[in-house]
């Protein structure tokens, strides 16, 4: 597996996590009776604190991710000198054309989720369904066409483009 693939997996488990613990925390105290579906002010706020925490998670873990691979790639030329293994580490961060081609084909999945799920969201309030419906179609919409897009980006490694 490519530093990109390992890379994208990494973002995109890291993303799933996020997402469960989110409507674990925030359904589970709609369950619970602890806050109501017109308490806009409480959704807004989990949902920005969970991308708060997206966020801070992410870089840390990529943080980590860099730094493990660092290791295990010295772990695996152990036998070259550090200037090789240096070498080896940045050739296989740089991006180039193909990642660059990848990277827009599948960013184009998740701006097409996003917008799908956008106008979902406006119809679920023409359908008169109560606002925090419309907030978490929007919020689920983000982070699925996030998933697709690693997912299409791991694809593309595969297959080609």
């Amino acid at each position: 597996m490519s530093y990109q693939e390992k890379r994208t997996l990494t973002s995109m488990v890291s993303g799933v996590v996020v997402i469960i613990s989110y409507y674990l925390y925030a359904f589970g105290k709609y369950q619970k009776g602890l806050v109501g579906v017109s308490d806009l002010k409480f959704w807004a706020g989990t949902m920005l604190t969970f991308i708060g925490i997206g966020i801070i998670a992410s870089i840390i873990i990529m943080i980590l991710f860099h730094i493990l691979y660092a290791i295990a790639l010295a772990a695996k030329q152990r036998h070259y000198d550090e200037k090789e293994i240096s070498n080896t580490i940045e050739s296989s961060m740089v991006e180039d054309e193909m990642d660059k081609l990848i990277g827009l084909k599948s960013s184009r999945i998740g701006f097409i989720c996003a917008g799908v799920g956008f106008v979902g969201a406006l119809v679920t309030l023409l359908f008169d369904q109560p606002p925090m419906v419309m907030l978490n179609l929007l919020f689920f919409s983000f982070s699925l066409g996030s998933l697709f897009e690693g997912g299409l980006t791991l694809y593309y490694y595969r297959k080609g483009v």
